[in-house]
């Protein structure tokens, strides 16, 4: 496994223009425009309708490979929920709200964004989950200096369980997760999916890498990056907070109601733990 030094992010990392037409996009493409760098009224007042235009407009692409990237990074992806998630609901008409946190790198980079569990009907009028929610990491490579393919993203749904080894991760441990999107089914066994994440020493952060094994097409795809310590506090304060939600407590705990009958129990009210230690 090749290592990778960690690089600083920041201003830096932020320059850069509109995407190309081969779909790859500059890391400048995701901050905001300097307008206090722009002398005039009139040249102001042009840079921000060419700003909402730049951030509104859906780049064309005969192969399709150029998306919005305000749907697909600021807010969450919607591609991926389409693609991956059976709660999905368009973005024009659902009304729901989308976030993620991206980390920009020298050779890839890293978003993360939360998939909401689904739930169906019962017959009493309640719901329940029927599929736990995810965290979604999604990997894409560097194809030049702060520019980055995001038509060849990989990505690993984070489970749970997987989320809870991430956020009990300490300084000096590391982990690794294995999925077959098609296990149980007749494609099992096509495409394996590896995810590592191995301490960078000093207490420095942690290196997260990818593998995507593919024996029909016979490839493997890796990729790879650092993270820093800052930004593994950043990801590990947002899967706290989003555990509950992928699992649908946040959901079950509002909108529960307690039932007439439970309401008009009287109350019973217990003993100080005090008095109970005395018995």
């Amino acid at each position: 496994m090749a290592h990778l030094s960690v690089r600083p992010t920041g201003a830096a990392a932020n320059a850069g223009g509109f995407p190309d037409s081969s779909g790859v996009f500059p890391a400048a493409f995701f901050s905001p425009i300097p307008f206090a760098r722009l002398g005039g009224q009139t040249q102001r007042r042009k840079r921000e309708g060419n700003a909402m235009q730049r951030l509104s407009r859906f780049v064309p692409s005969s192969s399709r490979r150029v998306t919005d990237l305000k749907d697909a990074l600021w807010s969450g992806s919607l591609t991926f929920q389409h693609a991956l998630s059976t709660f999905a609901a368009d973005e024009n008409t659902s009304g729901r709200k989308f976030a993620s946190y991206t980390v920009f790198k020298g050779k890839a980079a890293l978003s993360m964004h939360p998939i909401l569990p689904s739930f169906s009907k019962l017959e009493s009028g309640g719901s329940r989950v029927n599929k736990n929610g995810s965290v979604m990491l999604t990997f894409f490579p560097a194809v030049g200096q702060r520019k980055y393919d995001y038509s060849k993203k990989q990505l690993f749904a984070l489970s749970p369980t997987e989320v809870g080894s991430l956020i009990s991760l300490g300084p000096a441990e590391s982990c690794e997760f294995f999925h077959d999107p098609s296990m149980k089914s007749s494609h099992e066994g096509q495409v394996k999916k590896s995810l590592s994440v191995t301490p960078l020493g000093n207490d420095s952060g942690y290196f997260l890498n990818i593998t995507v094994l593919n024996n029909l097409q016979k490839t493997t795809e890796r990729l790879s990056l650092p993270i820093s310590k800052a930004e593994f506090t950043v990801m590990r304060t947002a899967l706290s907070f989003a555990l509950p939600h992928i699992l649908g407590w946040d959901q079950a705990l509002t909108n529960h109601q307690p039932s007439p009958s439970a309401a008009s129990k009287p109350r019973v009210e217990r003993p100080h733990p005090d008095s109970e230690w005395e018995r």
